[in-house]
């Protein structure tokens, strides 16, 4: 006479397990969208902040000629002008891919650590070495010297969406200034426009070349700096670690049937 056989207990775990698993994936869904929103925020703040500077930067330039004094090449030829566009361009451009669904490709991080790494010297530069210069108004010099360079340096410290760059392309961050210094030295040579007075050819080679190695010297160590941040984890946009749903769960061992008869 068969015994009636107590059901397989390997069997029971089975809607439990599928129990904890939904869990996790409404949970993981969940954090998608709140990623998903938390980027729409920074990417619009990104733009809007780009937008603003650069119409700061075309009021102070209305200013210059409204005042007499100028051309827009002479307006552009200042570190700080030139910087500031540029970094307003890279935070637009940046927040648009980001609306648009298109992740940022890895030269564009790399064009935003330059930026940041010279931002960042613009700002040290002007407000401990050389405060309250410039003819443009206060409220206009504290938005480009101080405002911009901190907000573009929180957001490459606080938010996680640039990948850690190598430390070999740390010298990108000295083309541009390079550049922007031998167009400024051949205008001093020949038009006599300079825009910062330690780059006057009547300075003498000695001074002139010491102001250059200190300034490639301050944009290596912001480089450097911003290179370092690039490794932290952030605080925003994290990037998102998936376990697999195998190794969230043991696996239901084999299902034996319940109904097996014993003699």
């Amino acid at each position: 006479m068969s015994t009636p056989h107590p059901p397989d207990a390997s069997a029971r775990p089975l809607g439990a397990a599928a129990r904890p698993l939904g869990a996790s994936a409404r949970s993981l869904g969940a954090s998608a969208r709140s990623l998903d929103a938390s980027a729409r925020r920074i990417a619009v703040a990104r733009v809007v902040t780009g937008a603003l500077v650069v119409g700061v930067l075309a009021i102070a330039y209305a200013a210059e000629r409204a005042g007499g004094r100028g051309s827009l090449l002479d307006y552009l030829g200042y570190f700080t002008n030139q910087t500031a566009l540029l970094a307003s361009v890279v935070l637009v451009v940046t927040g648009a891919r980001t609306l648009a669904g298109r992740p940022a490709p890895a030269w564009w991080t790399l064009a935003r650590g330059v930026a940041t790494a010279c931002l960042l010297v613009v700002g040290v530069v002007y407000n401990l070495v050389i405060p309250g210069t410039g003819s443009a108004a206060t409220w206009i010099s504290v938005v480009l010297h101080v405002v911009l360079p901190v907000v573009v340096a929180l957001d490459w410290l606080l938010v996680a969406d640039r990948p850690a760059l190598p430390w070999r392309r740390l010298w990108l961050v000295l083309p541009y200034p390079l550049l922007w210094l031998a167009v400024v030295l051949v205008r001093g040579a020949t038009d006599g426009w300079v825009p910062y007075g330690f780059l006057l050819p009547e300075r003498g080679a000695v001074s002139l070349g010491a102001h250059v190695a200190g300034l490639l010297a301050a944009l290596l160590a912001a480089g450097a700096l911003v290179w370092a941040v690039s490794r932290t984890r952030g605080v925003w946009l994290r990037p998102q670690v998936l376990v697999p749903a195998a190794q969230e769960e043991p696996a239901a061992g084999p299902v034996s049937r319940s109904g097996s008869a014993g003699r």
